[in-house]
């Protein structure tokens, strides 16, 4: 909505009675935390979301036959898990609990699969030749992951690191395709990494892309990959029933336009990208902010595809039975192929594919002895090129017959991920291109990434550091800085 239009017709928000209140917009998973951290310090904080449901990108629906459910966007939460602040959340009484599959990820290659296991030495063994070097690149990482977390998912800050988040900066910095080459010499490490390295989105000759990769190798050693049973809504459920029992308030199907619909004195947090609350607060952030955040750039979208099966993915490997993730891209080069297309607008004819089989471990998700997958690729922003049968092919490579096993399917593009969330712009589901340069400064420069140069407003999207994924460290930040600004006031 333009900021000019006229008021009439949107819907003012009622302000709460009580102590100063934090109005967040937005009830993801970020938005969650941050409201968990202030209503705790006794805020009086109210919640508004656009959609019937909270979750944002953990929500959990039957999108193809009753009785199955299926993740719409977040699926599998390795740093969920092992996240420095849900990790200090009772959420295990308000009804999550973690399903964690025997093997951890798996990549299926030409000749079997690289493998993932909770296990360091067992991963390690499966490698061959390139066991020791595995070694010794993830040990220290792994022994001092409690740390290197802590370190790792917060903002940047000038200060002496510790020699463990020095040794992950200096192999993170590496391009992903050339530290993979350079650390091993046979394919099924080179494959592993490459296809841990391609949950950055970037192409894999990019600057920083060895940081995705270790980040989920350590986070996979040091807490699993595991999902919530039920779906990853569980999570969030859990987070807003914590939330409501320390006297928050969360509104659903209220869509915020314009910044005039809020209560005057609130503070304003906006689990959004920065678009979306420049779109919504108009005038009221400075020029020199507006221009950063304008700049802001977004990386390449999804093409997800859920499934109602049969039968479990009949897997050639079997360890591939047994994960509940599977990377199927082939080769490093195959990967790395696969995501240079990406980036160059171009849909590659063998993407790189993402598969989820929670149904395996978890008997919530579908009818007896019937199953879920959870399937996307990445694709350029904005597609609206249906990848079915690309994405079907590279499974039929290492799952023949599995065509035969779908009863039914759900597709959705890039453009109808933004539609479904507007903060997917293009259907960039990490809220915001990885490039190095925007890791450091996300989603601008300033000392404080949270706060804006209006003291009543706050950002604590995946656009703000840490970044995406599911750890709810982003909201976390931003309440803090926000007690910060109200003890200084």
């Amino acid at each position: 909505m333009d900021c000019t239009e006229s008021d009439r017709g949107s819907r003012t928000v009622k302000r709460p009675n009580g102590s100063h209140t934090v109005v967040i917009i937005g009830a993801g998973p970020n938005g969650l935390s941050a409201g968990i951290v202030l209503a705790h310090a006794g805020l009086n904080v109210l919640i508004l979301e656009r959609n019937a449901t909270i979750g944002g990108g953990a929500r959990t629906a039957e999108l193809t036959e009753p009785g199955f459910l299926h993740d719409i966007c977040s699926a599998v939460h390795p740093l969920g898990v092992g996240s420095p602040f849900f990790r200090r959340l009772p959420l295990d009484h308000y009804g999550l609990e973690w399903v964690h599959p025997p093997v951890l990820a798996a990549q299926p290659i030409d000749d079997g699969a690289a493998v993932l296991h909770s296990s360091l030495d067992a991963t390690a063994e499966g490698l061959g030749n390139d066991a020791a070097s595995y070694r010794s690149i993830l040990e220290p990482l792994v022994a001092d992951s409690d740390q290197l977390f802590r370190q790792l998912l917060r903002p940047l800050r000038p200060t002496l690191p510790s020699r463990n988040l020095l040794r992950f900066g200096l192999r993170g910095l590496m391009p992903a395709e050339a530290a993979a080459r350079r650390w091993f010499r046979e394919e099924p490490a080179r494959a592993l990494f490459a296809g841990m390295a391609a949950h950055s989105v970037l192409s894999l000759e990019q600057p920083g892309t060895s940081a995705f990769a270790l980040t989920l190798l350590v986070a996979g050693h040091a807490h699993g990959w595991p999902f919530p049973k039920g779906g990853s809504q569980a999570l969030v459920d859990a987070l807003a029933a914590y939330f409501t029992d320390l006297g928050g308030t969360i509104r659903t199907n209220v869509e915020v336009e314009r910044v005039n619909q809020l209560p005057a004195n609130a503070t304003l947090v906006f689990d959004t990208a920065p678009a979306q609350m420049l779109a919504i607060t108009c005038d009221r952030l400075g020029g020199l902010y507006r221009r950063q955040l304008s700049r802001y750039k977004h990386g390449p979208g999804v093409f997800k595809l859920d499934y109602a099966l049969s039968a479990p993915i009949p897997w050639l490997a079997e360890t591939c039975r047994q994960a509940g993730t599977v990377h199927v891209g082939g080769r490093l080069d195959e990967v790395a192929a696969a995501e240079r297309a990406v980036i160059a607008d171009k849909h590659p004819a063998r993407p790189f594919v993402l598969v989820a089989q929670p149904s395996l471990f978890d008997g919530t998700r579908a009818p007896e002895g019937q199953h879920t997958a959870w399937v996307y690729c990445h694709a350029p922003a904005g597609s609206t090129v249906d990848m079915t049968a690309a994405i079907e092919a590279q499974i039929e490579r290492y799952a023949p017959g599995f065509s035969a096993t779908v009863i039914g399917r759900h597709t959705l593009n890039a453009l109808d991920f933004e539609q479904h969330n507007p903060n997917y712009i293009g259907g960039d589901i990490s809220a915001g291109s990885n490039h190095l340069a925007q890791l450091v400064a996300r989603p601008a420069v300033r000392w404080d990434p949270y706060a804006t140069p209006d003291p009543q407003i706050f950002l604590c999207s995946a656009a703000t550091p840490p970044g995406g994924g599911v750890h709810g460290m982003s909201g976390y930040h931003a309440a803090r800085s926000i007690l910060r600004r109200l003890r200084a006031s």
